[in-house]
């Protein structure tokens, strides 16, 4: 093929943001489009970029890419059992181990160099070891069934948002304003560093450098699917607050006036880190389209990047902290007493409970609502996708 017929191909990305348990939201739409699939084993996202508890379910798939149904149906029996303890120490050994090293370490200066965290998420990686193939991806490169797969991390020292992406040897790395593209063979170091929320999980060290969530500093979390070269995304939001909302509805007023508690502010700074810069990014993208369109073709800027990215969205249309509130009672009761004091198992402070409650209860009432929310779109994924329409069955009346 040439140079000219690669670049007019569409590439279909899909991106999906981060966000702790709230990305089983995510496998609720995935099963909606493999519903939807016409052929149970085609892959329709050639580039797939995934961040934090996103980055998990984008490797999840792009091992599975050769039998892609499968692979969402392998994701969606794993989220749908999922229990906090599978993600991290919920006991009470555990938790009043962890809480004394990070008062000791952190706060008072004790103890070794090792990073440590509010929580031990230990178990999350006993756990990607066993359900994770990595070696599917190289399979799925070869067959071309997958362009590339890409998950960011935050470096600690650098201040960047990398991206490590493994797929065709074409690709080039990128390098911009603290946001960089880096090949490599993807292992679990990658998802759990790519995973790793600030304070609450402990950084993880890739190379030389110490690594976080990639949520932190990723300013642009399109761009990474379009250095690997899609011209079209599908983004799966964790936001509880979807887009296009109108803007002249009227704001909740204060209903109590009372400080708010360190869950409410955590609520709000993880709100900032894994759903702000994502809407933003989407927001400017859809202005750049329409800035493309009023300029004649002719007369596109060369290396200005004008060219019009589609884009289909699809977020929550509930919010996700009243369903974690909900379910505040699935908890561990050492996690459940540990979480009180900041106000997290209040309703007020649910928000931080939405990131962190790895329980069957929530995490399926979550995948049923990104299966609706999926299906209420479901015109606009079978065009976005091209997906081909069953023709209604054909009546015969009888004695014909």
């Amino acid at each position: 093929m040439s140079a000219v017929d690669e670049s007019a191909k569409s590439v279909t990305g899909l991106i999906l943001s981060g966000g702790g348990s709230r990305a089983a939201y995510q496998v609720g739409v995935l099963s909606a489009i493999a519903d939807l699939l016409p052929d149970a084993a085609h892959n329709p996202f050639p580039v797939i970029v995934g961040t934090s508890a996103g980055a998990i379910n984008a490797v999840g798939l792009a091992c599975g890419a050769l039998h892609f149904t499968e692979a969402i149906r392998r994701l969606t029996a794993v989220w749908q059992g999922f229990r906090t303890h599978q993600v991290y120490r919920s006991d009470w050994p555990g938790v009043l181990h962890q809480a004394s090293r990070f008062i000791g370490h952190s706060l008072l200066g004790l103890g070794s160099q090792v990073p440590v965290a509010l929580l031990n998420n230990a178990p999350l990686r006993d756990l990607l070891e066993r359900e994770i193939d990595f070696s599917g991806i190289a399979a799925a490169v070869a067959r071309r069934q997958l362009r590339a797969v890409a998950v960011t991390a935050f470096g600690y020292e650098s201040g960047q948002a990398v991206t490590f992406y493994q797929g065709r040897a074409t690709i080039d790395p990128w390098f911009r304003h603290r946001r960089v593209g880096v090949p490599t063979r993807l292992t679990v170091e990658h998802l759990m560093a790519s995973a790793a929320i600030p304070l609450l999980f402990p950084p993880v060290k890739l190379n030389r450098e110490y690594f976080g969530d990639g949520a932190v500093r990723q300013s642009a979390p399109i761009s990474p699917a379009l250095h690997l070269g899609a011209n079209r995304v599908l983004v799966v939001g964790v936001s509880g607050n979807p887009l296009g909302r109108d803007a002249n509805s009227v704001l909740p007023r204060p209903q109590s006036g009372r400080p708010p508690t360190l869950a409410q502010i955590g609520g709000h700074m993880l709100n900032s880190t894994f759903i702000d810069s994502l809407e933003g990014d989407i927001e400017l993208l859809e202005r750049l389209n329409h800035m493309s369109r009023l300029v004649p073709s002719g007369l596109h800027p060369r290396g200005l990047g004008l060219k019009p990215v589609e884009v289909l969205v699809i977020s929550p249309s509930q919010p996700l902290d009243q369903i974690a509130a909900r379910h505040h009672h699935e908890l561990p009761r050492a996690l459940r007493l540990f979480l009180r004091g900041p106000g997290a198992t209040k309703a007020s402070g649910a928000s931080v409970l939405s990131y962190l409650l790895f329980e069957s209860g929530y995490c399926n009432e979550l995948i049923e609502l990104g299966y609706q929310d999926a299906m209420s779109q479901k015109e606009a994924l079978i065009g976005f996708l091209g997906l081909a329409r069953v023709p209604p069955p054909i009546e015969v009346a009888l004695g014909e």
